[in-house]
């Protein structure tokens, strides 16, 4: 099969014999550049499906630490890592996992600047951040560059993950979340608490969403607000729309 080794194909076999996937998806997935923004709960199991699935070139920026708080959730980190960069570990776990894929680990904090250079250069964005201003930095950016964002959040047993895509006529994140919750109505994870279990649920369904967005498989969470509740096992779905006065991507507008 043009495009893949002896190697890779046994590697990828049962992503193969999906219909919905293929040798085309396959292949789509080992050209495809994802940007993941965070290594921390959600971008760690993102990063390690991604990987797995054969994504090419998976650029990962963080600035934080490994602390002994993440080990609960954050499952690539172990003890002797406390005090390493992310990134820098990720980027370790990851390359052994699969050799073929080229991970690209930044270890700074994320800038406008930088998001523009960045996102120029990938086919999808996924956010894995813990804070508003970042997810309306990386927004603002993924709108200029055209580029579909995949972002998610998680706090105590409760997740959520949608795909903004306002060039194809789905709403930006400023269009369903034009402000920032007031203080103390969106606590992080390290203020409210959060179940172990609950970032990988929610990013192995980041992963699974980026890898339909690349290969075209399915129905993609674009325009659908995913709500996850993990305490009562409950799942629903929100059907969204671009806003007319969305002062990002100006939903009165034609696809940007």
């Amino acid at each position: 099969m043009t495009g893949l080794s002896d190697r890779e194909l046994e590697r990828y076999m049962r992503h193969i014999l999906l219909r919905e996937v293929g040798g085309t998806g396959q292949r789509r997935l080992k050209e495809a550049h994802v940007v993941v923004v965070g290594a921390g709960g959600l971008g760690v199991p993102v990063l390690m499906y991604l990987a797995a699935a054969g994504v090419g070139r998976i650029t990962v920026i963080d600035d934080d630490l490994v602390s002994r708080s993440n080990l609960q959730r954050q499952v690539i980190y172990t003890e002797a890592d406390i005090g390493q960069p992310k990134v820098g570990v990720a980027a370790r776990w990851l390359a052994a996992q699969n050799p073929d894929v080229e991970i690209l680990p930044v270890e700074a904090r994320l800038t406008p600047d930088m998001a523009t250079d960045m996102f120029g250069t990938c086919q999808l964005v996924v956010d894995g951040c813990d804070n508003f201003p970042t997810r309306y930095m990386v927004n603002q950016a993924c709108v200029t560059a055209r580029v579909p964002l995949l972002s998610g959040a998680i706090t105590q047993w409760e997740g959520q993950l949608s795909l903004y895509d306002p060039a194809r006529d789905a709403p930006c994140f400023a269009c369903i979340f034009p402000e920032a919750p007031a203080e103390g109505l969106a606590p992080t994870c390290a203020e409210a608490g959060v179940i172990g279990a609950l970032p990988g649920v929610v990013g192995a369904q980041m992963a699974a969403e980026a890898i339909k967005e690349i290969t075209g498989a399915g129905q993609s969470l674009r325009g659908r607000l995913q709500l996850i509740d993990m305490l009562w096992g409950e799942n629903r779905r929100i059907s969204l729309a671009r806003r007319a006065d969305c002062a990002v991507c100006g939903g009165n507008h034609p696809p940007v």
